[in-house]
């Protein structure tokens, strides 16, 4: 019987037993609420406190600049949404990219369908979106700019630093936001230093639990909620904190290994995948070349995604056709990318986590052998 291998890290994570343990504690023992006023409500909220500072530490800025959310995605809202509309009165212009996460491209549909006008970037052949680029598209009555830092179906790597100021010269009004969630943890990440006014974290993207997330907002940036009622994390995000999700995410932000040593496990599992494949004609390379070492993204045009997904699962290998918040639907990213329809219905993502080994890339290598050979000839 073989072992499974876990190759769908942009998806999800496995959460760290340190985290589980402590999620375990805080519904158990710890499990006042954090707004009451008696001990066990006291207990609670310094849980909340400490995880907020945990998780500031892994993006370099100060606690109070934290608000937790139920994920990227609700945090990404809160960031678009809160932000349009604290800045509506001076103008009604976004710039985005095409290749956005859905919890971006849809909100900003969304917008669109409001009377806001978006500008949607497509990154070049290589994979790059220029600072350029993003300055010569932002406008007098730009608003928002919201880029992501990591891209979560091929690894594409926007250099945000670069980018913001950039923005920052060309509409000195506008709010700078980036989807953060592919790159926390993973990549070294000084949200102070970036100058980004928000930025969105996820906890299970880092061996947190499923259901939390956190919004970075910039001292002095104002945006405004979009549920009302409690005022709870400084009256931006309604309702009681799910103190357990919260606490694990911190014990998760302080576990994950440095970003330095992560790398190192990332090039030699990218390189053996890199070395495995080139010596195969029938697979496609889709990540470019500014892409992080952790997401690739591959193709076996003729070979349907789904059809691969399950002969890997029924394997114990299991990988992903893109976004796990896609559910098999075509590729926005790619399409954008303007590569022919038989390359993306045929595309995989294979996603590393540090727990990952050089053994889990030759399995997926030994699989991918097996399936080409078997599926083909069907």
């Amino acid at each position: 019987m073989f072992k499974s291998v876990y190759l769908d890290n942009a998806a999800t994570t496995v959460v760290y037993r340190e985290a589980a343990e402590k999620a375990f504690e805080m519904m158990t023992h710890n499990f006042g609420n954090p707004s009451s006023l008696h001990t066990m409500g006291v207990k609670a909220e310094q849980m909340v406190d400490a995880a907020r500072r945990q998780v500031a530490s892994l993006i370099g800025c100060r606690a109070g600049s934290i608000i937790f959310t139920s994920g990227g995605t609700e945090a990404n809202n809160l960031a678009l949404f809160g932000a349009v509309e604290a800045r509506k009165r001076a103008g009604r212009h976004i710039v985005t990219t095409a290749v956005e996460h859905s919890s971006v491209t849809t909100v900003c549909d969304e917008l669109e369908g409001n009377g806001y006008e978006i500008t949607r970037l497509v990154p070049d052949k290589n994979g790059c979106i220029p600072p350029l680029q993003v300055a010569d598209a932002c406008r007098e009555d730009t608003v928002l700019v919201s880029i992501m830092s990591v891209n979560n179906e091929n690894g594409a790597h926007f250099p945000i630093e670069e980018i913001v100021p950039a923005v920052r010269r060309a509409a000195p009004g506008a709010l700078i936001h980036c989807d953060g969630v592919q790159a926390a943890g993973k990549l070294s990440i000084n949200a102070t230093s970036m100058d980004v006014d928000l930025l969105t974290l996820s906890a299970h993207k880092i061996h947190g639990p499923k259901g939390c997330g956190a919004l970075y907002i910039k001292k002095g940036v104002r945006i405004l909620p979009r549920a009302l009622g409690g005022g709870h994390e400084r009256g931006l995000r309604a309702g009681t904190e799910a103190v357990p999700l919260i606490a694990a995410f911190g014990v998760a932000a302080e576990n994950i290994p440095p970003p330095t040593e992560q790398q190192k496990i990332y090039a030699s599992l990218r390189q053996r995948l890199a070395d495995g494949v080139a010596k195969r004609d029938d697979v496609v390379w889709l990540s470019p070349d500014n892409a992080v070492s952790y997401i690739v993204n591959l193709s076996i045009p003729g070979l349907r995604s789904e059809i691969m997904l399950h002969y890997f699962a029924e394997n114990g290998v299991y990988i992903s056709s893109g976004s796990a918040c896609s559910k098999g639907k075509k590729s926005h990213v790619l399409t954008a990318l303007g590569l022919p329809d038989r390359v993306i219905d045929s595309s995989i993502r294979v996603s590393f986590s540090h727990t990952n080994t050089i053994h889990d890339v030759d399995r997926f290598l030994e699989v991918l052998e097996q399936a080409t050979t078997s599926l083909i000839k069907r």
